[in-house]
């Protein structure tokens, strides 16, 4: 048999078959390799086709201010110091309320997720809450507290909150049961169990609420700070509706959207340099 598959004619077909076969090349059905700057790729874009439509007058200049009128704006609000007073002032109301909320969520989470009990008392009414907007109860926070620092930054704090607790708890539940079970076996305390099961296993859902958490606190900021504010990005916009600034309200539109993209941006290297042992399509 050897013999027979080394003669001439018999290798010329064989040759002749594996040609004729071609070779099919496997597809690929994820989305590709990652693109370097990939993220900055649509604002520039964005920043293009709002450039063209200045630029050839399909804008209004009193609908929407062209990009350099903006950009000589925010040179004359830096000038006099408006802007760095205003951004001071709001940088420290999300700060307070998004660390708030983070707390408060992961408290409420772990109570929640790690007692049947717990879960029992919590998650109805945080289902409840979640039903409701944050902004919908401003009539009532501004009953209760006023229309000070308080009210201003316990909305940032529900808004922030919800998505915290969501996220955690469903981590917590979906921790793979045989690792309980392995955790029990080992005899392992309950706080090594949460340390070395819990908190990593909530991990993930933990990293995807605060990416909600963090654009909640800026939704929420950018409404309370129009409410009888004497300070901040928003009052900043709502003194300047009042006066049909348009270029100053699209200053304080442009400086909320890239503190939330580089908010954004951190969460997702926090993420991927916390999660770096899974492979997943963002990868």
């Amino acid at each position: 048999m050897t013999q027979l598959a080394t003669l001439p004619g018999v290798r010329a077909e064989r040759d002749q078959t594996a040609v004729a076969t071609p070779v099919r090349r496997r597809r690929r059905l994820g989305p590709g390799k990652p693109i370097r700057f990939g993220a900055a790729i649509g604002p520039v874009l964005l920043l293009g086709v709002w450039s063209i439509g200045s630029a050839t007058g399909w804008l209004d200049p009193r609908v929407l201010s062209a990009p350099w009128t903006v950009v000589t704006t925010t040179g004359d609000l830096i000038a006099d110091g408006r802007l760095q007073s205003n951004l001071l002032t709001s940088a420290q109301r999300a700060f307070v309320g998004l660390g708030l909320g983070i707390a408060l969520g992961t408290v409420l989470a772990l109570l929640s997720g790690l007692s049947r009990f717990g879960e029992a008392v919590l998650d109805g009414p945080i289902q409840i809450k979640r039903a409701i907007p944050s902004l919908a109860l401003l009539p009532l926070l501004i009953l209760w507290l006023g229309i000070g620092e308080s009210m201003k930054i316990t909305t940032i704090t529900l808004g922030v909150f919800v998505p915290i607790y969501i996220h955690t708890h469903n981590g917590l539940r979906t921790i793979d049961s045989r690792y309980v079970e392995l955790a029990e076996t080992v005899g392992l305390s309950r706080w090594e169990f949460i340390r070395r099961v819990v908190l990593p296993g909530a991990l993930p859902g933990f990293l995807l609420g605060l990416r909600f958490a963090v654009t909640g606190a800026w939704l929420a900021l950018v409404v309370v700070e129009q409410i009888n504010s004497t300070s901040g990005i928003g009052y900043m916009m709502e003194l300047a509706r009042t006066y049909g600034q348009t270029d100053i309200i699209i200053v304080g539109l442009v400086l909320y959207g890239v503190l939330g993209l580089l908010f954004d941006g951190a969460v997702r290297l926090i993420q991927r340099k916390a999660l770096s042992w899974r492979r997943t399509l963002a990868d």
